[in-house]
């Protein structure tokens, strides 16, 4: 099937920021008294917003609160890591090129903050592939995955029906957004184990397996 619209996932589908940011996020939440290692980060983190860590440990450790300011100087951590550490998912900047010869729209619809977006593909130098139109933040709706919101208002604010978009996504929470949005959702295996991606429409362990996949 050829689709009308092709959403991105950001972290982990087009830039390998989950190995850093999981990591991180593991390290500062023990350093604060929560213990968490990059496992449990990986598995109730994954593609989740900002506000998911809250009520994590909020439910994990007795209603415990992180402290005022833990989202801006975790962004700050990562931000730094990210201008020596990060690189582009191996194949990304292939698989967009496709996308964009194809005449397909594209965007990319995200959980982070439009900041973490916006440096993540800068400093991987995919930002070009897209303008500031193509870049949608769970910031944007409020409720991120696996609410179906971002999803759905990526795919309003493009003018495309759900059932016209395909989403490319690594994260059993993307991967319940894109059900609920009522889109078809190809899971990226590379991080994540295939099995908590059984919900999607098909998976793939390679961006070079994806254009088939996209009707392209």
């Amino acid at each position: 099937m050829r689709y009308d619209l092709v959403i991105f996932d950001n972290d982990g589908v087009l830039v390998d920021s989950e190995p850093i940011s999981n990591r991180l996020l593991a390290d500062y939440l023990t350093e604060l008294g929560f213990p968490t290692t990059i496992e449990d980060s990986y598995r109730d983190y994954m593609g989740a917003a900002a506000h998911t860590v809250h009520d994590v440990v909020a439910a994990r450790f007795g209603g415990a609160t992180l402290p005022e300011g833990f989202d801006q100087d975790f962004h700050a951590r990562v931000f730094a890591a990210f201008q020596e550490q990060l690189t582009p998912v191996a194949g990304a900047a292939e698989l967009l090129k496709r996308v964009q010869a194809s005449g397909v729209r594209y965007c990319v619809a995200s959980s982070a903050h439009h900041a973490w977006i916006r440096t993540a593909l800068t400093r991987t130098g995919l930002l070009p592939f897209f303008t500031d139109e193509q870049l949608f933040s769970a910031q944007d709706v409020g409720r991120g995955k696996p609410a179906p919101d971002l999803f759905l208002h990526a795919a309003r604010t493009m003018g495309v029906p759900p059932e016209r978009c395909a989403v490319l996504e690594d994260s059993p929470l993307g991967v319940a957004a894109a059900r609920a949005a009522g889109m078809d959702v190809f899971g990226y295996t590379a991080l994540t184990p295939p099995e908590r991606l059984a919900d999607a429409t098909a998976r793939y362990t390679d961006p070079a397996q994806a254009p088939a996949l996209l009707g392209l």
